[in-house]
């Protein structure tokens, strides 16, 4: 399991709005990514890289799976497990009840 954030959602929705906003002062993205980072305390630049990738996922603005399709494959992926189990569990009962059937019951 992920662990959560220490940066708020707040905080993050800014940084990639402001990092767009100051773009065309800066020679790349990346350099326009480092300086806000550094404005903002973030210590890795590419913690507000990433953050700027994924937004420009989820507007369609670049090729990829988006946010809510992560969200969706990972609660697909726990079901998945949670039904395999429970397959093994009824495997596990049906070849027990079905070797209690094959004795000889012992009926007076």
């Amino acid at each position: 399991m992920a662990r959560p954030s220490p940066y708020p959602a707040e905080l993050r929705e800014r940084a990639v709005r402001m990092v767009a906003e100051i773009r065309p002062n800066y020679s790349t993205e990346w350099a326009a990514t480092k300086a806000f980072a550094a404005k903002l305390g973030i210590g890795a630049a590419q913690t507000v890289r990433t953050w700027v990738r994924k937004a420009e996922v989820d507007a369609g603005q670049r090729p990829g799976g988006t946010s809510g399709e992560a969200t969706e494959i990972k609660r697909l992926r726990a079901e998945v497990a949670e039904l395999r189990r429970a397959d093994e569990i009824l495997k596990a009962a049906s070849a027990f009840f079905a070797a209690e059937l094959d004795r000889p019951s012992k009926r007076s």
